[in-house]
């Protein structure tokens, strides 16, 4: 018992340690990749008036944006201040960074969960009808349906079905401003269902294929021919033998392309103007607010990071082997 204890201390400690290792070197990618790209906040802010400043002028604004240290200061500068937990603020809205990620997170995370269910109601059962007959013509079709879904771009698919929606439906969810699901949840629902099924759409292809070579390899164990020997209903093989068994590199795929969309929906954010965390970083590079697109990548690494943890210890759960090992 105390062996087991301390093997559970040494692992949860691990863990901690591989988490901040993991965020501190997304913040130091991240501070050097932002002041790699050309431009300061001088020049995003003034534009071409920038090149009328006197180098007083330039100076005192280099100061009042923090930029006038030299880059470990301000490196080390911002990891102080989000230690305290002032994430800093953007000098556009006059909001700190705080307030912004927590109106913009959840916004994010509930397009990141409707995409999640639309990517498994597709790529679920479209890989257990693929399975269920492999180098069949339902099984191409099923691939077939897999491979548009990696091929095609999440903006075109977009793009298209904006297009198509607001002339042929005459609805556009861009037209109205963005209502949060307490505002009103409705309306709310209506703006998330598009780029839902985009991002869902793009996602349900790798569950889709993982799913099936998961179900594959569960078909050709010993104890499935057992129950078929058996006579057991060809569903109830499916659901309750094949499919439980294969739920772990399905919900690993799931954990991953779920963190994937807290930062990678980025496109359909700008498409749909929904006003989540993909597009505050956007926003943010495009003014070159530095504490802005820092602080908010950290809080969306953060949060891959969690999912991922979440999503180890649900297959923890799901399969007692895992557990064993």
């Amino acid at each position: 018992m105390i062996m087991l204890r301390r093997l559970v201390r040494h692992s949860i400690a691990r863990r901690v340690i591989e988490m901040v290792l993991t965020l501190l070197g997304v913040a130091v990618l991240v501070f050097i990749m932002l002041r790699a790209i050309p431009g300061d906040q001088i020049t995003a802010s003034l534009g071409t008036e920038a090149a009328a400043l006197t180098p007083e002028q330039r100076d005192a604004l280099a100061a009042y944006y923090g930029i006038d240290q030299p880059l470990p200061v301000q490196f080390l500068s911002w990891l102080g201040n989000l230690l305290t937990g002032n994430l800093g603020v953007s000098q556009r809205t006059g909001q700190t960074v705080l307030d912004m990620t927590a109106h913009a997170l959840p916004i994010t995370v509930e397009l990141g969960v409707l995409s999640l269910l639309v990517g498994l109601i597709i790529g679920v059962p479209l890989a257990m009808i693929s399975a269920s007959r492999p180098d069949s013509l339902r099984d191409g079709a099923g691939q077939a349906v897999g491979l548009a879904g990696l091929s095609i771009p999440a903006f075109l698919l977009g793009s298209a079905l904006l297009a198509a929606s607001a002339r042929f439906l005459g609805y556009n969810p861009n037209a109205e401003r963005f209502a949060t699901l307490l505002q009103d949840p409705g309306r709310n629902l209506q703006q998330l269902l598009m780029p839902a099924l985009v991002l869902g759409f793009g996602i349900a292809a790798p569950i889709m294929r993982t799913a099936r070579s998961a179900l594959l390899e569960v078909r050709a164990q010993d104890f499935v021919r057992t129950a078929e020997g058996k006579g057991v209903p060809p569903g109830r093989i499916r659901l309750r033998h094949v499919l439980r068994n294969a739920l772990v590199p399905i919900v690993t795929m799931t954990g991953i392309q779920f963190g994937y969309l807290l930062g990678g929906a980025v496109v359909v954010e700008q498409i749909f103007s929904v006003p989540g965390i993909g597009r505050q970083v956007l926003t943010g590079i495009n003014q070159k607010e530095y504490a802005v697109v820092q602080s908010t990548v950290l809080v969306i690494a953060l949060a891959f990071v969690l999912v991922n943890l979440a999503t180890d210890v649900l297959y923890r759960i799901i399969d007692p082997r895992v557990r064993a090992e």
